[in-house]
C-alpha cells in the first residue's frame, strides 16, 4: 500500500483549507454574529431597552 500523497491530491487538500479558512468559516462566522444582533434586536422590540 502506497500512502505517499499524490501531487493531485495535495493540490486539492490545498484548495479545500483556502475555501474553509478564506470563505466558509468567515462567512459562517459573520452569519452567527449577525444573527444574534438581529435576534437580540428583535427582542428589544418587545421587551423594551435593557434597564427599563
Amino acid at each position: 500500500m502506497d500512502t505517499t500523497p499524490t501531487r493531485h491530491g495535495k493540490r486539492f487538500e490545498l484548495l479545500t483549507f483556502a475555501f474553509l479558512a478564506f470563505g466558509l468559516i468567515p462567512v459562517l462566522s459573520i452569519g452567527v454574529v449577525a444573527a444574534y444582533g438581529f435576534a437580540v434586536w428583535i427582542y428589544q422590540m418587545f421587551a423594551g431597552p435593557p434597564g427599563m
